[in-house]
């Protein structure tokens, strides 16, 4: 009669929950940063448009900053700079902000420029 025992220790019973926790951690890290991309391409393809806006208004005498304001969500005008330059052109200047802790990322410069516009 040969019984066969199973030696300690070689239950795999609960393995793969005690592995999803593991990784757990990771997938959070990655999911995070890919937000944190999302949002700082957000703002770079918005300080674009934003910069645009505000060299329309300025080719036609308008306030580049009300232009500026209006493209931008309110999120990203908090640190905001629009400067108006000596050859017509305009400059945005935004603070990426962080998705942790709401401090700041870095900041994007755009310029943009239009001939002025006669009425």
């Amino acid at each position: 009669m040969d019984i066969r025992r199973d030696p300690p220790f070689q239950d795999e019973s609960g393995q793969a929950s005690v592995e999803l926790v593991a990784v757990l951690p990771l997938v959070a890290l990655i999911a995070l940063a890919l937000w944190q991309l999302a949002v700082a391409g957000q703002a770079a393809w918005l300080s674009g448009a934003a910069a645009r806006a505000g060299a329309r208004a300025h080719a036609v005498a308008g306030d580049p900053a009300a232009a500026v304001r209006g493209v931008l969500p309110p999120r990203l005008e908090r640190g905001l700079r629009v400067v108006r330059r000596e050859d017509g052109s305009v400059e945005v200047r935004l603070v990426v902000p962080s998705v942790i802790g709401g401090r700041r990322l870095t900041t994007l410069h755009a310029r943009a420029r239009f001939e002025p516009q006669s009425p």
